[in-house]
């Protein structure tokens, strides 16, 4: 694929070649965002789910007491107790639930690496946005003071009798026109700026429209194709998720097995009689504790059933995303493709409408040409240059959609 610099000088329009940069723009958001800040809360919660299946595995040590008053036995007594356990052996409960929580993390930082993706997105789309919004108020308000020009000039040679009042109001009207467009130019650019600053975080200043393609664009649609099946966040994620509702399979079938712990109590209790507290004799115990499950009603294959379902779900879901992601890696390349075939074609049309222009405006001081002629000249000019803002701006999105395709849309892609 062509690398195609998007925003390049020989492309430029009226607006500033410097100044805030999508760079700074994605890093702001990455800052600020509430959405990824979430996301993030959300896989630090996840993240503690195999610590907590561990820990059944682990020594368990708790106390228990009470107190109160029995008319008719002790009177006022309390007693309190220690009580210590140790899983031994529990039937693969504990190494299943550990497999699952595991792959559960893991499938959640696939869904935030996605999420990332999908933030950074969002901002390379409002930037592209406002980037050509605030060109095109830039080119209606060139096009008035050109016109204000053009209109001072026929009035002059009005006055010189060289032209017609219909010469002149053809140019006012023309002017008028631009001042309306100039006008939705400006609204559409508010529009466009709280979008910008709800996804960044930041009000916008005068976007830099010298954007070089990320270097990890895929060069051919095979390698888009490829690697949006290594690396899509998505597949990777299903991928992740049906790892988990495997292990879950082990899970439930472990409760058909048994389970020992070792246990340990040791109790005293004590009575308060006529102003003294005489103690009962202290009391330990230590043994084994056998569970072993003979008949659960049907509840365990249950379990096991519905845990292989929905692994079988899972599986499939790992085909529908590999397809989507395949999908998805065509759809932007070709959109892509399209998108700097449009560029280049409409920087070739602008390059020429400029000459065209000059050379009406020549011509027109010559009388060789006609106000009409003057007015079809300078719309085509300003058509040719929103038509390669917005190829600049479809260019940009583009290339977003294909690296978030392919699992390489972050924080460093621009």
């Amino acid at each position: 694929m062509s690398k195609w610099w998007v925003g390049g000088a020989a492309l430029a329009l009226a607006c500033p070649a410097t100044g805030e940069t999508l760079h700074e723009a994605v890093a702001a958001a990455y800052a600020s965002n509430p959405q990824l800040a979430a996301a993030r809360a959300r896989q630090d919660a996840l993240t503690e789910t195999p610590e907590q299946a561990r820990a059944l595995a682990r020594p368990a040590l708790g106390l228990t007491g009470g107190g109160g008053y029995d008319r008719q036995g002790y009177g006022n007594a309390a007693y309190g107790v220690a009580n210590a356990t140790l899983p031994i052996w529990t039937g693969g409960r504990v190494g299943a639930a550990v497999r699952a929580a595991n792959a559960d993390v893991q499938a959640g930082a696939e869904g935030l690496r996605d999420a990332e993706a999908a933030i950074v997105q969002a901002v390379v789309s409002a930037y592209a946005a406002l980037l050509f919004n605030q060109q095109a108020v830039e080119v209606a308000r060139v096009g008035i003071v050109r016109l204000d020009g053009q209109v001072a000039e026929a009035r002059s040679r009005f006055g010189l009798g060289q032209a017609t009042r219909t010469d002149v109001a053809q140019l006012e009207a023309q002017r008028a026109s631009v001042a309306a467009n100039l006008a939705d130019a400006e609204g559409a650019l508010q529009v466009a700026a709280a979008a910008y600053r709800a996804v960044v975080g930041q009000e916008a200043g005068a976007l830099s429209a010298e954007i070089a393609p990320p270097a990890t664009l895929p060069a051919t649609r095979e390698e888009a194709r490829a690697a949006a099946e290594a690396d899509n966040p998505l597949l990777l994620q299903q991928r992740r998720a049906a790892a988990a509702s495997a292990a879950r399979i082990d899970q439930a079938r472990a409760e058909r097995a048994p389970t020992v712990d070792l246990a340990g109590s040791y109790g005293r209790g004590g009575r308060l009689a006529d102003g003294d507290v005489r103690g009962f004799p202290a009391a330990a115990a230590v043994g084994l504790a056998v569970r072993l499950p003979l008949l659960t009603g049907g509840l365990v294959p249950s379990r096991v059933r519905q845990a292989e379902a929905a692994n079988r779900a899972d599986r499939f879901l790992i085909d529908a995303a590999d397809r989507e992601a395949v999908r998805a890696s065509d759809a932007a390349w070709a959109t892509l493709n399209a998108a700097q075939a449009r560029l280049r074609a409409n920087a070739e049309g602008r390059a020429a409408a400029d000459v065209a222009l000059k050379g009406v405006r020549a011509e027109y001081g010559f009388g060789l040409r006609s106000t009409i002629d003057i007015l079809v000249a300078d719309q085509s000019y300003r058509a040719a240059q929103l038509a390669v803002a917005a190829a600049r701006a479809d260019v940009l999105v583009a290339q977003a959609a294909l690296l978030r395709a392919t699992g390489r849309l972050t924080r460093d892609a621009y």
